[in-house]
């Protein structure tokens, strides 16, 4: 992969925010990058699971977690048929290419499972293929509605696509029409099982920089790389502190959807209304 300009600029300036709007502390954070020359405080594979487990680990009610990634990410076939694309979530180690990369499963068991009811955690990842990279089983519309994996989009896209291909063949069209139905309710478990599973006491909330399929992109801003995710972020909730889980998903899309082709997605651990204040 090739190297990425502005991840460390992601995180420097997300660590300023935090510190300058949420309280933070700088003994509070720890900052991982390629840059450093201290080898514990590498982004190695190693050194991020590290951190992640011991962040959330022995949490308490009302402790308050925020993680952030900037930098490459991927995916990988599924081996636990927990996937309705079949495809896990990865986030990729400056150590991938020999420790391999970080899958979603590894990272809900290391930041999420942990979490005691009344803790919270938030979460940003700026990187390619990062729509459900934590594994949070509640995708949120723009519109703050809880989405079903799209099953009547898929059920529209496939019955366009029998009334274009299958004119005049009968035996193939109800053919179709069972595959169709077979693929709807074979999503419809995998959606169940990931809710089963999945579903978290505490509450947790994470903002990707795209939807799984799309890629994460870099923006400029005054000369100076930036993702640009972790740049509307920062910006929505520096121009105005004190908005909704729903405004705050809008702004970000509306800061990147149209400008950078991508399309930032918001999930939970378990529902929650979003016209609740956003709390860091």
């Amino acid at each position: 992969m090739s190297e990425l300009s502005g991840c460390i600029s992601d995180v420097l300036k997300m660590k300023t925010f935090l510190m300058s709007f949420h309280g933070f502390r700088d003994s509070d954070i720890i900052l991982l990058t390629d840059d450093t020359k201290d080898p514990f405080l590498m982004p190695t594979n190693h050194n991020i699971r590290k951190a992640m487990g011991e962040m959330c680990r022995d949490s308490q009610l009302n402790d308050s977690f925020f993680f952030h990634f900037s930098g490459h990410g991927g995916n990988v076939d599924d081996t636990n048929g927990d996937e309705i694309d079949g495809k896990d979530e990865t986030i990729c180690p400056c150590d991938y290419s020999y420790e391999g990369e970080i899958i979603d499963d590894d990272m809900y068991d290391l930041m999420v499972r942990p979490l005691c009811e009344g803790a919270r955690l938030t979460a940003v990842f700026d990187s390619c293929h990062s729509g459900t990279a934590l594994d949070l089983p509640y995708v949120y519309s723009p519109e703050g509605n809880i989405k079903s994996k799209s099953l009547v989009r898929q059920a529209g896209e496939g019955l366009l696509g029998i009334s274009t291909t299958h004119k005049g063949g009968a035996m193939s069209l109800i053919s179709s029409f069972m595959g169709l139905g077979q693929e709807m309710i074979k999503t419809r478990q995998i959606e169940a099982h990931q809710r089963e599973l999945n579903t978290s006491p505490a509450t947790v909330i994470m903002f990707s920089g795209c939807d799984d399929h799309e890629y994460s992109r870099v923006a400029t801003v005054s000369n100076e790389s930036i993702g640009a995710v972790s740049y509307a972020f920062i910006r929505a909730l520096t121009e105005k502190p004190d908005q909704t889980y729903l405004e705050l998903l809008k702004n970000v899309r509306k800061m990147t959807v149209l400008k950078y082709d991508q399309t930032p997605q918001l999930s939970t651990s378990h529902p929650i209304d979003l016209n609740q204040r956003f709390i860091c």
